[in-house]
């Protein structure tokens, strides 16, 4: 078999250090898409696959894929909780999403599982190779080759074995340009829908962004666009600068915008791209509003901004701009918005800041446990500190050690080299946070109570105890009591977690709802004038049961501000047809009358959503937070043919 050892080889115009622009990641023409295909196809030939053969049905064993998982670990942190949306959005369709690293290999995928055993005949499964070398023409292997959004469907599969398969694949690319992994939707060829593979790259997208944020953590960045409403979404520029002002980087969207490539950039700076001296950056977060920015670009193009500076090693707390920083930096005073329950239990955790005594946070899913914990820590003496968040459960099994306790150099193989750090020496001098504690295996949690009585830590492979001095809070939404009843947490952990324990309250049981909204829409809007919610719709929010509680009102915030625009007031018609279903489905529940006129409210919003994204059903479901088949399935009684 003829191996090549770059599939782009002998391509003219190929630069792999060059960021594809918005556009050219677009999905392409359909004479573009044949053109790919058919270079594809003679890839795969020159690559001497044969187009009968069978699957390759031996990836790699566990602990190989556990080493996988470990190099990508960055990748697959930020990717798992974007898949999970994606398949929810998806789920029924029969269908999978797919994480490969930069090679085509499998990370991890979810799906529905009738599809999964028909994808598991073909080792379409973690492990599984899917670049083109080893499975020819496919939408991974062809979206690294390419470097753009691949649609291969069917027959276009070089493997006859896949061509029951539909897919649409986009490459992840990190801050330098660099393919970094690719995020595909795989299903049944009967099952194509050509919406998908927008959902694909928006996702894609939003994976590119979070990876860029975890980037640069001491840094300057800035998240602009000509029009102010849609900072905050995944249309926004993002571009970071060095404490001093000197450009590191920027996104897809932020390069499209700044209108110069990568390269050049790097010889800009602050003042340089957008006008703005550091002194005048931190000179405007230190007034007590701060709104958005208002600045030129480099080109004349007039946009705004919101800056977040990520400077707690350089400024004092009393330095750090309020607004830009707010969400990391709530106090207990500031998530008082006046329910008696909340009140409680602040007044008792006020008590044992700084007191050498863990706080252990239960509460519904969405409660707002880690702006407590987070709250905490700010209010400590230990706020010069580091602040270091582990979510317990989304760490896979094997990976734990390593994440919390570090490794030595040499310690595994894959190990980086020098090692690694772990989460637990990190937080020396801080605040260690473990939220869903209760997900922890048993065997970590051993682990975990010897490190809190000697309060030391030996990484993996090392002999050497490291001393370490960080406070604790942990966070549950489990009953560890039951747990350890059925032998699943350990007793004596639990008492040497539990100081203090509080329980937040679900937010349907607060009495401060309205307060709650004021708050979250003040954060949303940046310090410019916030929106207003009307009666009507606050009558439907005091109707709601929230379970998923305050994450699922900032969320549907979020969305309606979008609706309402700048300034507005949030109206029964810019909420999702989704959130008025569950209403209607609460109140039907409670016995309360259905509110008139609902389902007209509902189709009004839809209407007004069409309108606002030029018919584009997809873009209108997006923006309303509801499925394309909603969108259909209410218009069609109407009798209204939006465009698709």
């Amino acid at each position: 078999m003829t191996q090549t050892a770059d599939p782009r080889a002998g391509k003219p115009g190929t630069d792999a250090s060059r960021v594809p622009a918005p556009q050219e990641c677009a999905v392409p023409e359909p004479a573009a898409i044949g053109r790919i295909i058919e270079q594809s196809w003679q890839r795969s030939a020159a690559y001497g696959l044969d187009a009968h053969s069978l699957p390759d049905f031996s990836p790699l064993g566990r602990a190989e894929l556990a080493l996988l998982v470990e190099r990508n670990r960055l990748l697959y942190r930020h990717a798992l909780p974007v898949m999970e949306t994606l398949h929810e959005q998806i789920a029924g369709t029969h269908s999978m999403v797919v994480l490969t690293d930069a090679g085509g290999t499998i990370v991890h995928s979810v799906g529905d599982d009738d599809f999964l055993r028909k994808a598991d005949r073909v080792a379409l499964r973690p492990g599984a190779g899917w670049s083109e070398q080893c499975k020819g023409t496919n939408a991974i292997g062809t979206a690294i080759a390419e470097r753009v959004p691949s649609l291969v469907h069917a027959g276009q599969h070089y493997l006859r074995a896949n061509h029951f398969l539909t897919c649409s694949a986009a490459p992840i690319f990190d801050h330098e340009g660099k393919v970094v992994g690719v995020l595909d939707v795989s299903g049944e060829q009967h099952s194509y829908h050509r919406h998908t593979m927008a959902l694909v790259r928006m996702s894609a997208q939003m994976i590119e962004n979070q990876l860029f944020s975890a980037v640069f953590q001491d840094a300057i960045t800035l998240h602009f666009h000509s029009r102010p409403e849609f900072i905050g979404t995944l249309m926004e520029g993002i571009a970071s600068f060095t404490p001093g002002g000197r450009f590191l980087s920027a996104n897809r969207n932020g390069l499209f915008q700044l209108g110069l490539p990568l390269a050049a950039l790097r010889a800009h700076s602050l003042p340089s791209l957008f006008g703005l001296p550091v002194s005048a950056l931190m000179d405007h977060y230190r007034s007590a509003a701060p709104g958005l920015l208002d600045l030129c670009l480099h080109s004349g193009v007039r946009v705004y901004a919101r800056a977040e500076l990520r400077l707690a090693n350089r400024l004092s707390p009393a330095e750090l701009p309020a607004a830009a920083a707010a969400p990391r930096m709530a106090s207990l005073r500031a998530l008082d918005t006046g329910d008696a329950q909340v009140a409680g239990l602040l007044a008792k955790v006020e008590k044992v800041i700084g007191r050498d005594i863990p706080v252990m946070i239960t509460g519904e899913t969405g409660t707002g446990k880690e702006l407590l914990a987070r709250a905490i820590h700010q209010d400590s003496p230990r706020a010069g500190g580091p602040f270091v968040a582990v979510n317990c459960a989304a760490i896979p099994e094997s990976l734990i050690e390593s994440e919390l306790f570090g490794y030595e150099d040499g310690a595994f193989t894959g190990a980086r080299k020098k090692g690694s750090a772990g989460k637990i020496v990190q937080a020396h001098g801080g605040t260690l946070f473990l939220d869903e504690i209760g997900d922890m295996p048993l065997a970590m949690q051993a682990r975990l109570l010897r490190v809190l009585q000697e309060r030391t830590v030996t990484p993996l492979g090392g002999r050497a105890a490291i001393p370490v001095d960080v406070a604790l809070v942990c966070a549950t939404h489990r009953n560890l009591r039951d747990m350890i009843a059925a032998r699943a947490f350990r007793e004596d952990l639990y008492y040497r977690l539990n100081g203090l324990v509080v329980k937040l309250p679900a937010l349907r049981d607060r009495r401060d709802l309205a307060q709650v909204i004021d708050r979250l829409l003040m954060l949303e809007s940046a310090g410019s004038r916030p929106a207003r919610v009307s009666e009507e719709a606050m009558a439907l929010f005091r109707r709601h049961a929230w379970p998923g509680n305050i994450r699922q009102l900032a969320s549907l915030l979020r969305t309606a501000l979008l609706m309402a625009g700048e300034g507005g007031e949030i109206r029964p018609e810019h909420l999702p047809e989704d959130f008025l279903e569950d209403v209607t489905a609460d109140t039907a529940q409670t016995g309360h009358a259905q509110p008139a006129g609902l389902q007209q409210i509902a189709l009004s919003a839809m209407e007004q959503a069409l309108r606002e994204h030029g018919g584009n059903v997809s873009a209108a479901a997006r923006a309303l937070g509801i499925s394309r088949n909603t969108m259909y399935r209410r218009l069609r009684p109407a009798q209204r043919t939006p465009r698709q």
